[in-house]
């Protein structure tokens, strides 16, 4: 263990100072006074709306247009990757033909 470990270990309460393990056990309390006061379903669905409406959505055009570079990006990658196979593949077979 290095001593970044250490210091974490120490910050987190799972070491002494001294580097010896502590025997604390963390209650049901303790967790549940580490994570704080829930929310109800309400509030959460009502955050995710405010969160959503914040998003930068792209336009129409934007879409068509980043849908088909995508595809022939992905046409040309399909194609390229197929003809090394196909190329590699007769090279090999001619070497073994001899």
């Amino acid at each position: 263990m290095n001593r970044e470990q250490k210091r974490q270990m120490q910050r987190q309460g799972q070491v002494g100072a001294d580097g010896a393990a502590t025997s604390r056990r963390t209650s049901a309390q303790d967790v549940a006074r580490r994570r704080g006061p829930r929310t109800s379903i309400s509030q959460f669905l009502r955050e995710i709306r405010e969160e959503m409406r914040q998003v930068a959505w792209p336009t129409r055009p934007e879409v068509i247009n980043y849908t088909t570079i995508v595809f022939f990006v992905l046409v040309f990658m399909s194609s390229l990757i197929f003809g090394l196979g196909y190329g590699f593949s007769k090279f090999v077979t001619f070497l073994f033909q001899k």
